[in-house]
């Protein structure tokens, strides 16, 4: 169970949509999750993994050594 508060505008969209279209608010509240999810979990995965390079935690390789090293260097 999740129980969020939104701000009034969008709250007030969000029952417009629901009641023009005859699907409950969350109804369309799960859905915006399930679309925004994933590029949410990539932009975090992807600011950490930069934060570990900029502060040297993680290493990185050459474009050409990685291709050289999968043997797809020609």
């Amino acid at each position: 169970m999740l129980a969020i508060r939104l701000p009034e505008d969008i709250e007030l969209r969000l029952a417009n949509l629901a009641s023009k279209t005859g699907r409950t608010k969350t109804f369309y509240a799960r859905e915006a999750i399930l679309e925004y999810i994933d590029d949410l979990e990539d932009l975090y995965l992807a600011e950490k993994r930069l934060s570990n390079i900029q502060k040297g935690k993680t290493k990185t390789i050459k474009l050409d050594q990685l291709e050289r090293e999968l043997g797809l260097a020609d």
